[in-house]
Protein backbone atom coordinates (compact mmCIF):
# COMPACT_ATOMS: atom_id res chain seq x y z
CA UNK A 1 0.00 0.00 0.00
CA UNK A 2 1.37 3.62 -1.01
CA UNK A 3 1.35 6.60 0.70
CA UNK A 4 -1.69 7.91 -1.25
CA UNK A 5 -4.27 4.30 -0.78
CA UNK A 6 -3.00 4.74 3.26
CA UNK A 7 -4.60 8.23 3.24
CA UNK A 8 -7.66 7.06 1.06
CA UNK A 9 -8.09 4.17 3.52
CA UNK A 10 -8.04 6.35 6.69
CA UNK A 11 -10.12 8.46 5.15
CA UNK A 12 -12.78 5.60 4.39
CA UNK A 13 -12.49 6.72 0.55
CA UNK A 14 -11.33 3.39 -0.15
CA UNK A 15 -11.81 -0.09 1.60
CA UNK A 16 -10.30 -3.52 1.80
CA UNK A 17 -12.77 -5.26 0.11
CA UNK A 18 -12.79 -9.07 0.34
CA UNK A 19 -16.03 -10.23 -0.95
CA UNK A 20 -19.37 -8.68 -1.96
CA UNK A 21 -22.45 -10.89 -3.05
CA UNK A 22 -26.37 -10.90 -3.69
CA UNK A 23 -27.42 -13.80 -1.15
CA UNK A 24 -29.59 -14.09 1.68
CA UNK A 25 -29.12 -13.41 5.36
CA UNK A 26 -28.70 -16.70 6.59
CA UNK A 27 -28.39 -15.84 10.53
CA UNK A 28 -30.31 -14.07 13.40
CA UNK A 29 -33.51 -12.12 12.87
CA UNK A 30 -33.27 -11.20 9.37
CA UNK A 31 -32.92 -14.88 8.49
CA UNK A 32 -34.40 -15.73 5.03
CA UNK A 33 -34.15 -11.64 3.54
CA UNK A 34 -32.37 -10.92 0.44
CA UNK A 35 -29.32 -9.25 1.30
CA UNK A 36 -26.09 -7.56 -0.45
CA UNK A 37 -23.24 -8.33 1.66
CA UNK A 38 -19.76 -6.40 1.72
CA UNK A 39 -17.42 -8.57 3.33
CA UNK A 40 -14.13 -6.08 4.40
CA UNK A 41 -10.71 -7.64 5.23
CA UNK A 42 -9.38 -7.06 8.86
CA UNK A 43 -9.82 -8.51 12.06
CA UNK A 44 -7.09 -8.64 15.44
CA UNK A 45 -9.89 -10.28 17.13
CA UNK A 46 -8.16 -13.89 16.49
CA UNK A 47 -11.35 -16.06 17.44
CA UNK A 48 -9.75 -19.59 17.06
CA UNK A 49 -12.83 -21.25 15.51
CA UNK A 50 -13.49 -18.36 12.76
CA UNK A 51 -14.56 -19.32 9.47
CA UNK A 52 -13.44 -16.61 7.88
CA UNK A 53 -10.14 -16.72 9.04
CA UNK A 54 -8.63 -15.92 5.44
CA UNK A 55 -10.35 -11.93 6.17
CA UNK A 56 -8.24 -11.22 8.92
CA UNK A 57 -5.44 -9.67 7.06
CA UNK A 58 -6.18 -6.65 5.82
CA UNK A 59 -3.47 -6.66 2.89
CA UNK A 60 -4.30 -9.67 1.44
CA UNK A 61 -7.50 -7.70 0.17
CA UNK A 62 -7.53 -4.86 -2.47
CA UNK A 63 -8.80 -1.80 -1.69
CA UNK A 64 -11.75 -0.64 -3.34
CA UNK A 65 -13.60 2.92 -4.12
CA UNK A 66 -16.32 3.28 -1.47
CA UNK A 67 -18.55 5.19 -4.00
CA UNK A 68 -18.05 2.29 -6.43
CA UNK A 69 -19.15 -0.76 -3.95
CA UNK A 70 -21.96 1.04 -2.78
CA UNK A 71 -23.13 1.74 -6.11
CA UNK A 72 -22.66 -2.00 -6.83
CA UNK A 73 -24.26 -3.20 -4.34
CA UNK A 74 -27.38 -0.75 -4.41
CA UNK A 75 -28.07 -2.62 -8.01
CA UNK A 76 -28.78 -5.56 -6.50
CA UNK A 77 -30.88 -5.19 -3.52
CA UNK A 78 -31.31 -2.22 -0.71
CA UNK A 79 -30.90 -3.98 2.22
CA UNK A 80 -26.94 -4.03 2.69
CA UNK A 81 -25.27 -5.87 5.40
CA UNK A 82 -22.11 -4.97 6.21
CA UNK A 83 -19.77 -7.80 7.92
CA UNK A 84 -16.23 -9.33 8.04
CA UNK A 85 -13.33 -9.60 9.68
CA UNK A 86 -14.71 -6.68 12.05
CA UNK A 87 -15.87 -3.81 9.64
CA UNK A 88 -15.81 -1.31 12.60
CA UNK A 89 -11.83 -1.59 12.12
CA UNK A 90 -12.40 1.57 9.16
CA UNK A 91 -13.93 4.41 8.64
CA UNK A 92 -17.73 3.45 7.19
CA UNK A 93 -18.72 7.21 7.00
CA UNK A 94 -18.38 7.72 3.59
CA UNK A 95 -19.50 4.56 2.79
CA UNK A 96 -22.80 4.51 4.67
CA UNK A 97 -23.56 8.04 3.59
CA UNK A 98 -23.43 6.49 -0.19
CA UNK A 99 -25.68 3.61 0.66
CA UNK A 100 -28.23 6.08 2.60
CA UNK A 101 -27.85 8.16 -0.59
CA UNK A 102 -29.11 5.48 -2.90
CA UNK A 103 -32.11 4.41 -0.51
CA UNK A 104 -30.07 1.57 1.43
CA UNK A 105 -31.07 0.27 4.86
CA UNK A 106 -28.34 -0.83 6.30
CA UNK A 107 -27.16 -3.54 8.70
CA UNK A 108 -23.78 -4.28 10.68
CA UNK A 109 -22.20 -7.61 12.08
CA UNK A 110 -19.72 -6.54 14.36
CA UNK A 111 -17.84 -7.94 17.40
CA UNK A 112 -17.94 -4.93 18.81
CA UNK A 113 -14.64 -4.47 19.62
CA UNK A 114 -13.94 -0.97 17.68
CA UNK A 115 -15.50 2.57 18.00
CA UNK A 116 -18.93 2.90 16.10
CA UNK A 117 -19.03 4.97 12.99
CA UNK A 118 -21.15 5.13 9.77
CA UNK A 119 -25.23 5.37 9.65
CA UNK A 120 -26.78 1.98 10.96
CA UNK A 121 -30.37 0.88 10.89
CA UNK A 122 -29.37 -2.77 12.46
CA UNK A 123 -26.78 -3.41 14.94
CA UNK A 124 -25.74 -7.21 15.27
CA UNK A 125 -23.53 -7.40 18.11
CA UNK A 126 -21.48 -10.63 18.31
CA UNK A 127 -19.08 -10.04 21.25
CA UNK A 128 -15.98 -12.21 21.52
CA UNK A 129 -13.91 -12.88 24.83
CA UNK A 130 -10.91 -12.23 23.11
CA UNK A 131 -11.98 -8.52 22.50
CA UNK A 132 -14.83 -7.46 24.53
CA UNK A 133 -17.19 -4.45 22.81
CA UNK A 134 -17.14 -1.06 23.46
CA UNK A 135 -19.14 -0.04 26.39
CA UNK A 136 -21.00 2.72 24.10
CA UNK A 137 -21.95 0.15 21.68
CA UNK A 138 -24.21 -2.47 24.04
CA UNK A 139 -26.87 0.11 24.53
CA UNK A 140 -27.14 0.91 20.31
CA UNK A 141 -27.40 -2.77 19.44
CA UNK A 142 -30.56 -4.47 17.83
CA UNK A 143 -29.75 -7.72 18.32
CA UNK A 144 -27.11 -9.71 20.26
CA UNK A 145 -25.84 -13.09 18.46
CA UNK A 146 -23.21 -14.99 20.77
CA UNK A 147 -21.49 -17.91 19.26
CA UNK A 148 -21.74 -21.34 21.60
CA UNK A 149 -18.61 -23.38 21.50
CA UNK A 150 -18.61 -24.58 24.73
CA UNK A 151 -20.93 -25.06 28.48
CA UNK A 152 -18.93 -21.38 29.61
CA UNK A 153 -20.20 -19.89 26.96
CA UNK A 154 -23.66 -19.53 28.21
CA UNK A 155 -22.76 -17.96 31.48
CA UNK A 156 -20.97 -15.31 28.90
CA UNK A 157 -24.00 -14.76 27.16
CA UNK A 158 -26.16 -14.20 30.43
CA UNK A 159 -23.45 -11.24 31.46
CA UNK A 160 -23.24 -10.03 27.69
CA UNK A 161 -27.32 -9.88 28.01
CA UNK A 162 -27.15 -7.97 30.90
CA UNK A 163 -25.43 -5.19 29.41
CA UNK A 164 -27.70 -4.31 26.42
CA UNK A 165 -31.08 -2.81 26.12
CA UNK A 166 -34.05 -4.58 27.12
CA UNK A 167 -35.14 -4.30 23.63
CA UNK A 168 -32.62 -6.10 22.05
CA UNK A 169 -32.87 -9.75 20.81
CA UNK A 170 -31.32 -12.34 22.11
CA UNK A 171 -29.80 -15.04 19.99
CA UNK A 172 -27.57 -18.57 20.53
CA UNK A 173 -26.01 -19.90 17.77
CA UNK A 174 -23.77 -22.69 17.83
CA UNK A 175 -20.41 -22.41 16.60
CA UNK A 176 -20.76 -24.76 12.77
CA UNK A 177 -18.37 -27.85 13.70
CA UNK A 178 -20.36 -28.26 17.33
CA UNK A 179 -23.92 -27.53 16.38
CA UNK A 180 -24.57 -31.43 17.05
CA UNK A 181 -23.58 -31.23 20.07
CA UNK A 182 -24.22 -27.44 21.04
CA UNK A 183 -27.86 -26.96 19.88
CA UNK A 184 -29.65 -29.98 22.00
CA UNK A 185 -27.83 -27.86 24.84
CA UNK A 186 -29.32 -24.09 23.34
CA UNK A 187 -32.47 -25.61 23.23
CA UNK A 188 -32.67 -26.93 26.48
CA UNK A 189 -31.11 -23.52 27.72
CA UNK A 190 -34.04 -21.54 26.03
CA UNK A 191 -36.62 -23.29 26.96
CA UNK A 192 -35.47 -22.59 30.70
CA UNK A 193 -34.56 -18.83 29.08
CA UNK A 194 -37.39 -17.73 27.16
CA UNK A 195 -35.99 -14.26 26.31
CA UNK A 196 -33.44 -16.05 24.31
CA UNK A 197 -33.82 -17.86 20.30
CA UNK A 198 -32.04 -20.16 18.89
CA UNK A 199 -30.14 -18.76 15.83
CA UNK A 200 -28.94 -21.16 12.88
CA UNK A 201 -26.69 -21.01 10.21
CA UNK A 202 -29.30 -21.56 7.32
CA UNK A 203 -27.15 -20.42 4.41
CA UNK A 204 -24.94 -22.89 5.03
CA UNK A 205 -27.74 -26.03 5.17
CA UNK A 206 -29.03 -23.81 1.47
CA UNK A 207 -25.83 -24.39 0.52
CA UNK A 208 -25.53 -20.50 -0.51
CA UNK A 209 -22.92 -17.82 0.34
Amino acid sequence: MNKEEDILLKEGKMLPVMEHFYTLQGEGAHTGKAAYFIRLGGCDVGCHWCDVKESWNPDLHPLMSTEDIAETAAKHCKTIVLTGGEPLMWNLEILTSKLKELGCTIHIETSGAYPMSGHLDWITLSPKKTGLPKEEIYKKAHELKVIVFNNNDFIFAEEQAAKVSDSCKLYLQSEWSKRDEMYPKITDFILEHPEWQASVQTHKYLNIP
